[in-house]
């Protein structure tokens, strides 16, 4: 894509988001964050449009595990009926990697017991060389850490038990 405005002009302007907007759909990204000195963009898509890609999606990570390892499928069950019913679920919206902080020597955004709101940054996915925070996007206890810092997720990959 070739550049149509020097590197010092406002990435606020309607053509440079529109590029934006134009590379995340054809790179199928969910999220945008850029940063220039003071100034930040950050697009989103819509949770809805993200929301019907994860229905389709959904059984995907769910059949990868299990040819893995047999004797784990048979306690699976038992472990999603142990579910409280106020449980929640924060989940991935892209495939990437998992990281709980924003670099080595920080402390994770969130641990067990911490309460969050739906704005709460809760980890980090790299995907695609783009570091994505991502927010809690439902309020409560952190019950859970589903997943191991530096392992990669799949998309509506569970990655963190919220109690409501």
């Amino acid at each position: 894509m070739p550049e149509k405005t020097p590197p010092s002009s406002n990435v606020f302007e309607v053509d440079r988001v529109r590029q934006l907007v134009e590379l995340m759909n054809e790179c199928d990204m969910a999220e945008v964050d850029l940063r220039q000195g003071d100034q930040r963009i950050h697009l989103r898509k819509k949770q809805d449009a993200i929301a019907t890609f994860a229905a389709a999606a959904a059984p995907l990570p769910a059949a990868a595990p299990a040819p893995a390892a047999a004797p784990s499928a048979a306690a699976a069950p038992s472990a999603e009926a142990a579910v409280p019913a106020n449980a929640t679920f924060v989940t991935s919206p892209m495939v990437g990697t998992f990281y709980t902080a924003a670099n080595p020597e920080s402390p994770p955004f969130v641990k067990v017991g911490d309460q969050v709101g739906p704005e709460t940054v809760v980890c980090i996915i790299e995907a695609m060389k783009v570091f994505n925070e991502i927010p809690a996007e439902c309020s409560g206890k952190i019950v859970k850490v589903l997943v191991e810092n530096g392992d990669p997720v799949e998309f509506g990959q569970k990655l963190y038990q919220v109690e409501k």
